[in-house]
This record gives structure tokens, C-alpha cells and sequence, in this order.
């Protein structure tokens, strides 16, 4: 069994650390220890992860709601297979790939069965589920609108390397293709945000009163042009 799984929020509030060779290797230690079964070293594994997987899986379904199922599923796929994980590849990376899976079969299912929700905005659903005084909170919800509607491919390149801070080659095996191509998707959701963002400003109306919306823009904004495709 995983330990509590305890919900993440998606914000914008800090920018993740890079992932280092040092910092991957104590998460793939992590996993290596956590084959025999024992619960802390499980717990250990599962709490040094569940971050990355949470906001990985939140922001590649665009379903926040979602997210907590999701994550759960990752780490049940994971923690059956662990036995075999023999530390070729980090371990972060390794669990993302099965997070890709996980959101992969999840969308399929949805997708092969009738809606049984009538609420189909997911960012409505996230606004009601979710605490609003949670810092970043409103960032969070804006910049997950702005990638909900760039193609799938480059968001998800753009969460690996952006968000999560992958470097670009442990992105390139997650998602399987060149290092190449996930630099190229990068450099074109950027583009995509940025422009998104240019739109979404000139359009908005005239506030009737103070509103968070005109001091939001700027912070997502930094977090879309601090993108980089080195």
C-alpha cells in the first residue's frame, strides 16, 4: 500500500529545482532500497516522488480532480514492478514513463465509456474542488488553462522540462523520442503561451473593481518566458 497521498495544488508560486545527476540518484537509491518490500523505505520512495508524479499527471490529463486517482494508479503500477526496476535509468524518470501510461489508459477509458458528469469545464470543477487561499493557487489555474490549450505533445514536453525540471535528455526518454524533438516542442508551446498570453491580455475587458487578473498575467507570464530549450 502507498501512504497518504495528500493533494498538491498547481501553482506558479516558485519554480521547481533543476533535477541534478546528485538528486536522481537519491531518488533511484530510494527505489532500489524499497524492492524488498519494506513500508518505510516504500514510504520513503513514494513521499520523494509523489510531487513530480502529481503535477506531471495533473497538468498532462488537464484534470485536476482527477490528478489524486491518478497519481494513486502510478504508484500501485510502480510499486508492482519495483522488483524489477534495476536502476538503468533514474528512477524519476522510470515513474514518469509510467505516469505517461497511467494518464494514456486513463483517457482511453474515458474516452470508451458515456460522460457520467454534466460538468465538462475541468478548470470549473478544479475552481469548486480546490482551496482559494492556497498560494499561487489562481496562477496555477491560469497557466493550466493556457497549457490545456496548446497540443498535447508540447505541453507535455513543456511540464517535463518547465515545471517538473527535467533535464531535456531524462524528458526525451520519458516521453520516448529525441531530445531534439522534446526541444522543439518546448520552443513551440513557448511560443504558443506567449502568444496565448499577448491574446488573453489585449482582450480582457476593463476590471469594474480591483482584481487579482491584471497582477496574475505577469507572474505566469515569467514562468513562460523563463522556458528554455538548452
Amino acid at each position: 500500500m502507498t501512504p497518504a497521498l495528500t493533494t498538491q495544488s498547481c501553482s506558479t508560486g516558485e519554480r521547481p529545482a533543476r533535477h541534478t545527476e546528485d538528486s536522481d540518484a537519491a531518488v533511484t537509491r530510494l527505489a532500489l532500497a524499497a524492492r524488498d518490500g519494506d513500508r518505510a523505505k516504500t514510504d520513503r520512495f513514494v513521499r520523494a516522488l509523489h510531487r513530480d508524479v502529481w503535477r506531471y499527471v495533473a497538468y498532462l490529463s488537464a484534470d485536476t480532480q482527477a490528478a489524486d486517482d491518478l497519481t494513486q494508479d502510478v504508484f500501485l503500477r510502480a510499486l508492482a514492478g519495483l522488483h524489477r526496476f534495476e536502476g538503468r535509468s533514474s528512477a524519476r524518470t522510470w515513474l514518469l514513463s509510467i505516469a505517461r501510461r497511467t494518464v494514456v489508459d486513463s483517457l482511453r477509458h474515458a474516452a470508451a465509456r458515456p460522460r457520467l458528469s454534466d460538468r465538462c469545464d475541468w478548470q470549473t470543477a478544479a475552481e469548486q474542488a480546490q482551496p482559494y487561499d492556497v498560494p499561487g493557487f489562481e496562477d496555477g489555474i491560469a497557466l493550466a488553462e493556457l497549457l490545456a490549450a496548446i497540443p498535447s505533445e508540447r505541453r507535455e514536453a513543456f511540464v517535463l522540462t518547465q515545471l517538473l525540471g527535467l533535464p531535456y535528455a531524462e524528458a526525451a526518454e520519458a516521453v520516448g523520442c529525441p531530445i531534439g524533438t522534446v526541444r522543439s516542442r518546448v520552443a513551440r508551446a513557448r511560443t504558443s503561451l506567449i502568444a496565448l498570453l499577448t491574446d488573453t491580455h489585449t482582450a480582457a475587458p476593463e476590471p469594474q473593481a480591483p482584481a487579482a487578473q491584471p497582477e496574475r498575467a505577469p507572474r505566469v507570464r515569467e514562468v513562460v518566458l523563463a522556458a528554455s530549450s538548452a
